[in-house]
């Protein structure tokens, strides 16, 4: 009897600190989103949860750790969401494959501005990382997930590429450390055409998300889809079912 109450203290304790750590973390992402980055601190959040800073301290030491936590949850919601999106097309289709890693990437970026804003956005001011730390497994995945669409267009695309004189040193050694043990057979300008086409995705998905498009039209989702139409023909490659969608 005494074991079983003992369990079911510990089960209700743990179910409690995980929702208050949750919680946590909800708040944390509301206040960068109303106050930009430096808004998030300990104190804040205590304050906004109706906690003493002290108590706070028990599920986070210090602000550093909840960023860090933030950045980690945030990008592997990310992750998985593009992985998911590119696993469930063929790789025969690699137009189709770009148009859902590209669209899960904007959905995503709408049900999440606020963590598109940590990863993306401005930097936490005084944010240090864990020592050693280097980027999350998850943020090595969505590097990896945009070479992965570099690598299914080259064979269509490398003509664009002819005479390009792009080599290893052109990039970060860290960006290689990434992309090159999972794509050991593609040269440096597929990495280079891996960038330009984050810079067409990234780029609009960011002009919508920090509002510089609301005044500019009110179809951004229609935008979206021709950016995409025009950067598979770019490409050279056709959807299996035509116009990209």
């Amino acid at each position: 009897m005494g074991s079983a109450l003992a369990g079911h203290t510990r089960g209700r304790r743990e179910r409690l600190r995980t929702e208050t750590t949750a919680e946590i973390k909800t708040v944390a992402l509301e206040l960068m989103a109303s106050g930009g980055p430096d808004a998030i601190t300990l104190r804040a959040i205590a304050r906004e949860m109706g906690m003493t800073a002290n108590a706070i301290y028990g599920y986070f030491t210090t602000r550093d750790d909840l960023v860090t936590t933030l950045i980690n949850d945030v990008y592997t919601s990310l992750a998985d969401t593009v992985d998911a999106a590119w696993d469930a097309i063929p790789a025969e289709e690699p137009a189709d494959r770009i148009q859902a890693w590209a669209r899960a990437f904007r959905g995503w970026a709408l049900a999440n501005p606020e963590g598109f804003r940590l990863i993306y956005g401005d930097p936490v001011p005084g944010y240090r990382a864990p020592a050693g730390g280097g980027a999350p497994d998850a943020a090595r995945r969505v590097c990896t997930g945009l070479t992965a669409l570099a690598a299914a267009a080259w064979p269509h695309a490398e003509h664009l590429y002819t005479g390009s004189d792009f080599g290893w040193s052109d990039f970060d050694a860290g960006l290689l450390d990434k992309v090159r043990p999972a794509f050991p057979d593609l040269p440096p300008a597929a990495v280079a055409l891996a960038l330009h086409l984050w810079a067409r995705l990234h780029g609009l998905v960011s002009l919508e998300i920090y509002g510089h498009l609301r005044t500019q039209t009110i179809s951004p989702d229609k935008l979206f889809r021709e950016e995409l139409t025009q950067l598979i023909r770019s490409l050279g490659l056709t959807p299996k079912g035509g116009r990209p969608s």
